[in-house]
Formats: C-alpha cells, structure tokens, sequence
C-alpha cells in the first residue's frame, strides 16, 4: 500500500467533549468532522474501539470485536424513543476536561440497558430487521462477547462483596464455565436470555451510531486511521472462547506472557502480561482468527493501524510465572504466512505498521515486503536518549523520512509536544531552535512557536501522510498527555473542551496543509 499525501488529526471519540462525562458518537462527533474538513485534514486517526477493560485502557478490551458502549451517544437513543429524554436531566456533574470511568458507568450502563429493553420490546421495520441482520452478520463474535460478559459482571459483583476488584475468568469462576462445558454454557444462555439480549442490542447501538458516524466522515472526504494492537488481554472473550490459539495451562491461565526485553528504558524490561499467540494452531486453522478480526477492522475502518508489528516477526516471550521481563526470550512469529493468508482473503490491506524501537532488518524487510508505512516521530528526532541516534543520521528527522511513512509530532503514548519540549535538556532544545530555524538558537523560545514548528515538520515531511495529536494542535501541556507507558492510572482521561476548536485554528492549520500540498 502507497498512501497518497495527506493529513490528520489523532483524538479518540472519548475526548470530544459533550455533557455526558465523556465524548460520544453523535453531535459532537460530528462537529469534529465539521473541523477537520474546514481545516483540509482528510484523516482521522482513532484509538481501538472496543469496551475498556484493565486501567479503563482501550488497549486490553473485553473483545477484539465489540463496541465500547461508552462511546454511545445518548442523546440519539432518545430521539429513536429508546430512551426517555427525561431520563438524561440532569446528568451528573462530571469532572471538566476529564474522563472519570468510574463515575461514567455508573450512570450510563443502565440507561444503556433501559434503553435496550425498550428497543427489544418495541422493535419492528427496517431497524429491526437491521438487528436480525446485524445478528447474522456477527454471529462469529457476538454471542461468545455477550456470553462472556454477563457471566464476567456476575462474578466481578460477587469478588468485590467478597473484598476483590475483578473476577478473571481463569481464576475465580467455575471450571465449568470457565473451560466451557456445553452444558453449564447452555444453562446460563437460557438462564439469562433477555440480558444477552439487550447486550446484543447495545451492541447494535454502538454498530449503526459508528457507521452513520463513518459516512459522515466519508461525506467530508475524511478517512478514518484505527488500531488494532496485536495482543489481547487476558480478561477478554477472545482468548476465553478460542483457549486453542493461545498458550494456556488446563485452567485456562497463561503459560508465557508478552512484553519488551531490559532496554535504556528500563533495566528489567517490560512485562505486558498479555497471553501469547499459539501460531502453529493459527497457521493450522488457516489463519482463520486473525482473517475475522482484520475484517472486522476493515468494516469499521479505512486504514488499520497494526501496533507492536515486529511481534509478526519475533516477540519477546515471558514465563507467565517470571516478576520480570529479564528471563524472556525472542520466539519467532508467522511472518509473511499471516500476511499472505490476509491478503488472499481480503485482497489490499490498507496497513499501517507501528515498527518503534528496537527494528530489526527483518522486522524491516517483513514490513517493506508489504510495503506498509511505517512511523516516524518528530519528538524521537531531538531527544537522543530516546531515539538511540544523534545527528543529522537521525531516521525520525524530516531529511530522512521515507515517502512511504506516517509523520507524527507525537503519538498516545508520548507526551504532549509542548511537555516534552519543557522537560529538554538545553543541548536538546538548541537542536530544535536550531532545526527548526528560530531566530534566536541560544535562548528560550516561546511555547507555541516551537510546537507549531512542530506540525509544520509533520505536515512538511516527504512521507505521505502526517499526523497531529488535537493537544498539539492546542498547544496542551503534560496535563493533556493521553497515556504514560508503564503506568496504570490517570491515563486516557483527555477531553477537548467546548469551544477550543476554532474557526482560526482550523483556519491557521487549512493554510499549512494547502502549503504542503497535502
């Protein structure tokens, strides 16, 4: 795949803002898409969309497949009459510029569930029929999800009376449910009929709030970027329904885990936790897991960004029993096989390869093969500790980008440009005075100038498409930073606030964009 030159801007749905406590798929939306069309960004780049599972992080979902539910809109619910307008005044007053889960799912999973009885009783014509089909068309995944989660809260109701945050499917539910004896499966289903219902339903909400969202943006000439990060967590439906394709004990627990040998970062390494892949059993099965889940993908998405893609290569392997990432080691991966099986299936594949760290010439070759972009990170070309090289022979510095390559100022996992700029070290900051041609290569520059020379880098780069995070384009400190790595709380909580996305700033953003050509 060769993109052709284009622009965008990152910003998960759950930092619109909106009344609710967080960002939703209805007006908001919308008014976003309003922005980045009069700004010419054709691009919309997006976190992974399914239910936050572990430390709220949209990267361990419940299912590699669902919705988040959060993300609906419930303002559209009601206007469908599945929900009593009453019913959402007032709204409890939630943190500003902040998402608080917690408080979030409190308040909106039982109107969610209010407002799926009211549309199961009342349902006939062409919104139900695109249930039935909606049904049809998931059956792959959705009754395992709506399974896995209604026997999932049972038990995480009954751990916290019992003193424990969760109840992980391995480890505190019945052996009988937990490895799937068709029986007790079937007692529950029948057991528990209307709520796997009205979990179908919900997500049928997320699924038609999404697609009329997608066209919307399509309508502007906008594509949307989303993330597919190669592992699943643990607490998930995927890995509880398909025990087969990963490296499991009898219980159900894993066996070896994921995560990223001692680098400079970090002298043990880092220990992920994530179940590994069994890719004999994959490549036995034809692939057939990873075919449904790009697929998946691709009916939401315009592009998929793959995260971790040196693990298709090797990936760092942990005995599951090990406190640190130290005792891993490197185990090789499908390769070009999977990619070979996706592409005989799906014809194309608009993937774009998240290749940070440590690359090596066979991660390279497996992604050049493909000729998938890979990423390039403005904030790695300044910080040597970070980008393991200096000088001019930097690879994220403009003058050595690829064509074929996505530029960002910063991504998710990187702080806000201005923060990381103030924490620079004053060799640092003279390379980017002096690189980005400000007057004055000795002294402190002024905040925005150095973060709008930034975007202008970004959007000025010979790779095809460049992408700015919404903080930077609002020239946001550490405080709007989206993700620590290596950190579990306080992340992902970022919301825009009413009124910041501006005519000038679309305005100021639309002129560096036509300068670009982009």
């Amino acid at each position: 795949m060769a993109p052709k030159r284009a622009a965008g801007v990152l910003l998960h749905p759950s930092s619109l803002p909106g009344p609710h406590g967080i960002g939703e798929l209805g007006q908001e939306a919308r008014r976003f898409l309003d922005f980045l069309a009069e700004a010419r960004q054709s691009l919309w780049q997006v976190l992974p969309l399914g239910p936050t599972g572990y430390a709220d992080s949209p990267y361990a979902p419940f299912s590699a497949f669902a919705g988040n539910p959060l993300l609906i809109d419930l303002e559209a619910l009601a206007a469908q009459g599945d929900l009593d307008q009453r019913r959402l005044a007032p709204a409890p007053s939630f943190p500003p510029g902040r998402v608080d889960y917690a408080a979030v799912q409190r308040w909106k999973l039982p109107l969610l569930e209010e407002a799926a009885g009211n549309f199961l009783r009342g349902r006939a014509g062409a919104r139900a029929e695109a249930f039935e089909a909606f049904r049809r068309q998931e059956g792959r995944w959705l009754p395992e999800y709506v399974l896995f989660m209604s026997i999932k809260e049972h038990y995480d109701r009954r751990a916290r009376a019992e003193g424990a945050d969760c109840a992980l499917w391995h480890t505190y539910w019945p052996p009988a449910l937990a490895l799937r004896e068709p029986q007790a499966l079937e007692r529950w289903r029948a057991g528990h009929a209307e709520e796997l219902a009205a979990r179908e339903a919900v997500q049928f909400f997320f699924h038609e709030q999404w697609q009329a969202l997608r066209r919307c943006a399509h309508e502007r000439g906008i594509a949307i970027i989303g993330d597919i990060p190669i592992f699943v967590a643990p607490d998930s439906a995927d890995v509880w329904a398909h025990r087969e394709l990963f490296h499991l004990d009898a219980r159900g627990r894993p066996t070896v885990v994921a995560g990223v040998p001692p680098d400079y970062f970090s002298a043990s390494g880092q220990l992920w936790g994530n179940p590994l892949f069994d890719w004999e059993a994959m490549a036995a099965r034809g692939y057939r897991w990873w075919i449904e889940r790009v697929e998946a993908g691709l009916k939401r998405l315009d592009f998929l960004r793959i995260d971790h893609f040196r693990g298709f290569q090797a990936c760092w392997e942990v005995p599951a029993a090990s406190p640190t990432a130290a005792q891993g080691r490197w185990v090789p991966g499908p390769g070009a096989a999977l990619f070979e099986a996706l592409r005989a299936e799906l014809g194309e594949l608009p993937i774009l390869a998240e290749d940070l760290g440590v690359i090596t010439p066979e991660v390279e070759a497996l992604r050049d093969r493909y000729r998938f972009p890979g990423m390039k990170i403005l904030q790695f070309a300044f910080d040597s500790r970070e980008a393991g090289a200096e000088g001019s022979g930097n690879k994220f510095l403009p003058h050595n980008h690829p064509r074929n390559a996505v530029v960002y100022t910063g991504t998710h996992d990187n702080d806000t440009t201005l923060g990381w700029y103030r924490r620079r070290t004053p060799e640092e900051r003279l390379l980017v005075h002096r690189y980005l041609g400000l007057a004055d290569e000795g002294g402190e520059q002024p905040a925005e100038r150095v973060v709008w020379g930034f975007i202008r880098l970004a959007l000025g780069s010979v790779a095809a498409l460049a992408i700015v995070p919404l903080q930077d384009l609002l020239c946001l400190g550490s405080e709007a930073r989206m993700n620590t790595p290596s950190t579990l709380s306080g992340n992902w909580a970022y919301r825009c606030r009413e009124g910041q996305l501006t005519a000038e700033l679309a305005g100021r953003l639309a002129a560096l964009t036509r300068l670009y050509g982009r």
